[in-house]
């Protein structure tokens, strides 16, 4: 668990009172054939969840709800990261990108839009469906630690939310290395699984820190890393990348900063929380770690008014690592992003 949380976000001594009140309530086609397994969907305590593929098993839904969840962590990230798609510096208009676990294809359609002259390619274990796809982008139903076919490398590999979703990182690196043109870059932005606070109310052994560990377990019985994010810079530098930066990023959960953005941020951050959380438990919670829906359902009443007191003062981080082929990093619950480079030679 990182212990670094390099901003502090100033408290809205307004925002303190009460809980949180103010969150009321022609298909493209494929570029590839999909088999009929692809489709072949599990469904568990009325979620939709991913097909099978090969030895992998996936703990989050794909139902629409959780592609609703994950549009608005999009613009959480969009936001913190000051409206910017990607934190590596590119020089120039890559010419092919490649965005690992697209989700719903938001960040693979606006980069899309922000490049015209690039290619763009999404990969996901489902099948993406949105309603209009620019013409330089399309999707591939694909499992990313599965041996890479690509014809020809990219400039401008972005991954992101892939937190419990990869059993092998340093292979996944060591492909995207592979894979990187010689002064192309990597972007990895993902999360800390566990809420932390400055001053506030939380407090470890809480039911919402009960709720992260049983959580990080469950993911855990699956054979992934459910907190890659502290851990990405140093396997970014191991397969090869140079000019490596990490960026650990806080991200408030409720409206009590101070700040106008990060009580934006902080708004739809408890939104998709409190959206999200059945999808989020339901998996690991019952079918991994053994919990019974009704007193799951009871559990997560008791999280649900946690997240929403904002005298918690809730925190997460985010890492962004970013390399070069020479590379670059960061944080995210805190979120850390990490962006680096492949040397040119």
């Amino acid at each position: 668990m990182a212990e670094l949380h390099t901003e502090l976000i100033e408290i809205d001594p307004n925002a303190l009172d009460g809980t949180e009140s103010a969150l009321g309530e022609d298909a493209q086609s494929y570029t590839t054939s999909l088999k009929s397994s692809i489709l072949e969907y599990k469904y568990e305590n009325g979620r939709r969840y991913h097909a099978e593929m090969r030895d992998k098993s996936y703990w989050l839904p794909n139902d629409e709800s959780e592609l609703d969840r994950l549009d608005i962590c999009h613009h959480i990230v969009l936001r913190r990261c000051d409206d910017k798609l990607h934190l590596a510096p590119l020089d120039k208009a890559p010419q092919r990108i490649l965005d690992i676990g697209t989700g719903t294809g938001v960040w693979a359609i606006e980069a899309a839009d922000e490049y015209p002259s690039s290619e763009v390619i999404g990969n996901d274990l489902s099948p993406v469906r949105p309603s209009f796809v620019p013409q330089n982008v399309k999707f591939e139903v694909d499992d990313v630690e599965a041996d890479w076919l690509y014809s020809s490398p990219f400039d401008y590999i972005h991954c992101r939310f892939m937190a419990g979703a990869i059993k092998n990182w340093p292979r996944l690196m060591r492909q995207c290395f592979a894979n990187t043109k010689p002064g192309g870059w990597v972007e990895f932005q993902d999360f800390e699984m566990r809420f932390y606070t400055n001053g506030g109310d939380f407090k470890q052994g809480s039911p919402l820190d009960v709720w992260c560990t049983e959580l990080i377990e469950g993911i855990m019985s699956l054979g992934m890393d459910p907190e890659p994010g502290p851990k990405l810079k140093g396997w970014v530098e191991d397969a090869g990348f140079v000019n490596v930066t990490h960026k650990l990023l806080p991200i408030p959960t409720g409206t009590w900063p101070k700040d106008r953005r990060l009580k934006d941020v902080g708004a739809f951050d408890l939104i998709q929380f409190l959206e999200g959380l059945e999808g989020l438990s339901m998996r690991p919670f019952t079918t991994l770690r053994g919990w019974k829906y009704d007193k799951l359902l009871v559990f997560l009443a008791t999280i649900r008014a946690e997240l929403k007191n904002p005298r918690m003062r809730l925190q997460h981080n985010m890492e962004v690592p970013t390399a070069l082929f020479l590379v670059f990093d960061a944080n995210w619950l805190c979120r850390h992003v990490v962006y680096a480079q492949k040397p040119f030679k």
